[in-house]
């Protein structure tokens, strides 16, 4: 199938925004992974390593900010289902010179959670900015991006 093949799912037959039916899917595990990078100076990143941003200790608040913000994707993003989310994990840590954000989304569902994944991902990002804007002017987020979407037949 070519690109201009390809049929938006979002998209009704008159070109408006519709929520898609997902009722006939049968119910499957689904996982989701995503990552992001916000660039960062070295000297914010030892105020981050030695906790002496004055907002708190970023990367635990960062965390569950992502979580928050994975929980609450179908409240941000118009046309995203709301999911009974079985697991969310965010995780960040330091790297040469940004903070690294991985998040893992599980359900059982009929509709995927990539939407969930990539949001936990950058609500943590905008998080840390929101964090160290006061001391770093210059900080990028990017590379946020889906790195694994899986669905398995549940076992009966």
């Amino acid at each position: 199938m070519t690109m201009s093949e390809k049929k938006l799912s979002h998209i009704d037959e008159t070109g408006r925004a519709n929520m898609v039916d997902v009722g006939h899917k049968p119910m499957q595990m689904r996982v989701a992974k995503a990552e992001g990078r916000i660039f960062i100076n070295a000297e914010t990143l030892e105020l981050i390593k030695s906790n002496m941003i004055k907002k708190g200790d970023v990367i635990s608040i960062a965390e569950v900010a992502g979580i928050q913000g994975a929980k609450n994707t179908s409240s941000l993003i118009p046309l995203c289902h709301p999911l009974l989310l079985s697991k969310v994990d965010v995780k960040a840590s330091i790297d040469k010179d940004c903070v690294l954000v991985e998040s893992t989304v599980k359900t059982t569902g009929q509709t995927g959670v990539e939407m969930e994944a990539l949001t936990g991902v950058s609500v943590a990002l905008l998080t840390i900015y929101d964090m160290c804007k006061a001391v770093d002017k210059e900080m990028k987020l990017g590379e946020i991006t889906l790195i694994e979407k899986t669905k398995a037949d549940i076992d009966e």
